[in-house]
């Protein structure tokens, strides 16, 4: 008969541990006695015993092994902790291993054929083993084991957030947040400051009807009897409308508002310039709001538009959960309350959420909202897998499918046979893969230049360099072959001296 032994891996912040389970085929019987034993440390000490220890190298190793613990995957130290501590099963003993994940055991069976168990007991031992680990390891207290945790834990969570720095949907939860508040704050403070400045001049609420400009000119204007002829130019530039700035200039004039003080006139006065900067503010975050979609979303922005495909991104709270919601999902996102209501009541289900806000649902007509609303919910889902699983996001696979709802339109209105999608996909693959090729050669010439414009300022640097090498070479030989050529002559005429004196 064969004997079975369970071992259970342990994987702590400090290192790994593999334990025994002492008679597992009694204990396995026996779940109950298991679990009131984990709090009381010298029964579990009869159930359980460590067979080997390793602690991690250092902070970066610890890191580096629970990184692939968390992903499944194998990683080299553990590989090497369980080939020498891990006794392989024979014919007398078969040996299994018992680990906390499940993903870590499939691992760990498929690369070194370990039989792993993740079930029964194996979680109750993994529990006492986390409650008195400092107990069962020599060397290891309380302390330290708790200092691990909470530095290998800061560690992690920092590695995870570094991670997630390339795709910043977080930035475009918080901005599309913000211009919803925005919106609800400048509707707020645009009404009472109509209401404010109406004591004063009642009339140009009729006339100009857009918040953002009676800000302006009720900043402009102020006190209504000061307006005359000279501030018609300023006006007419806020209103874009000469015939709306004379029809202001005119109520004015016989404006039946009452008299108001300085000191109120520039209360309100300031109340517009806050008025006026919170909407250019709210220009400026659109602005932003877009930039981050085209980079993040470039495929969903192309479908739906930068607000549209935002709000669904902060709703269903990133652009990965977004990628993994079914399309039937997408369709009624932002329309929870409605959904549960009509399951309740067991009346008809909403057919469409945020995707209600696109203008493919406004443009069809009453009785295909519902189908269009599910087309385009379809293809928003496929965009927003294509963005969030690529590497390389580009807005090609958005415009193709928004020509995909587009000719779904024109079938319901005129019954035109739009194009297949494989068809339609494969031509975006293409187009894809050309865009692709071409901002490679782009790059690769960028690369290039770069290289000739530093060999060609190389070059003129070791030009500039050898000829001031050259002209001082010059002029040092020049002066020393005048030196060189002044010693023969004097000598020369020393030796003429000499004959002529002695000829005579």
């Amino acid at each position: 008969m064969v004997a079975k032994s369970l071992y259970v891996l342990h994987e702590h912040a400090s290192g790994f541990a593999l334990f025994r389970v002492k008679e597992f085929e009694e204990i396995g019987m026996l779940l109950p006695e298991v679990e009131s034993s984990v709090t009381d440390l010298s029964r579990f000490n009869s159930i359980v015993s460590l067979v080997a220890f390793s602690p991690f190298k250092s902070g970066t190793n610890a890191l580096d092994n629970i990184n692939s613990i968390s992903e499944g995957i194998l990683h080299e130290d553990l590989r090497v902790f369980l080939e020498s501590n891990f006794p392989k099963s024979s014919k007398k003993e078969k040996s299994t291993l018992g680990v906390g994940d499940s993903k870590l055991g499939s691992a760990i069976s498929e690369e070194m054929g370990f039989s792993c168990l993740h079930t029964g007991v194996v979680p109750e031992i993994i529990r006492g083993i986390r409650m008195h680990f400092h107990k069962m390891v020599k060397g290891l207290t309380d302390l330290t084991a708790s200092k691990a945790q909470l530095g290998l834990g800061h560690s992690y969570s920092r590695c995870k957030v570094k991670f997630n720095v390339n795709r910043v949907d977080n930035m475009i939860i918080q901005s599309i947040c913000l211009l919803d508040q925005l919106d609800k704050d400048i509707n707020i403070f645009s009404m009472r400051m109509r209401e404010w400045y109406s004591y004063h001049f009642p009339e140009l609420m009729k006339i100009v009807t857009d918040n953002h400009m009676y800000a302006r000119l009720a900043k402009m204007i102020g006190d209504r009897k000061t307006l005359d002829d000279e501030k018609m130019a300023a006006i007419e530039e806020v209103t874009m409308d000469a015939a709306k700035a004379q029809e202001i200039l005119t109520a004015a004039k016989a404006s039946m508002g009452m008299d108001i003080s300085p000191i109120d006139l520039i209360n309100i006065e300031t109340f517009a310039v806050r008025v006026i900067a919170l909407a250019d503010y709210r220009k400026g975050l659109i602005t932003y709001l877009k930039e981050r979609m085209h980079q993040v979303a470039p495929s969903l922005t192309a479908l739906v538009g930068e607000q549209v495909g935002a709000r669904l991104i902060s709703h269903a709270g990133s652009l990965t959960s977004l990628a993994k919601f079914p399309a039937s999902t997408v369709q009624i996102l932002g329309a929870e309350k409605a959904l549960f209501r009509a399951l309740k009541t067991r009346s008809n289900t909403p057919k469409y959420g945020l995707i209600f806000h696109s203008s493919f649902i406004s443009r069809a007509a009453m009785k295909n909202k519902g189908r269009i609303s599910r087309f385009l919910a379809n293809k928003c889902s496929i965009a927003s897998r294509i963005d969030c699983f690529s590497d390389v996001p580009t807005p090609v696979f958005g415009e193709h499918l928004r020509d995909q709802v587009e000719e779904r339109l024109t079938f319901y209105e005129t019954g035109d046979a739009p194009q297949k999608n494989v068809d339609v996909m494969k031509t975006a693959i293409g187009k894809a893969a050309e865009e692709a090729e071409a901002a490679r050669l782009e790059k690769k010439n960028k690369k290039k230049e770069k290289k000739k414009a530093k060999k060609r300022k190389a070059e003129e640097k070791s030009q500039n360099g050898d000829t001031s090498l050259n002209t001082t070479g010059a002029a040092d030989t020049t002066m020393e072959m005048e030196e060189e050529g002044d010693e023969p002559a004097a000598k020369k005429q020393k030796k003429k001296k000499k004959k002529a004196k002695k000829a005579e």
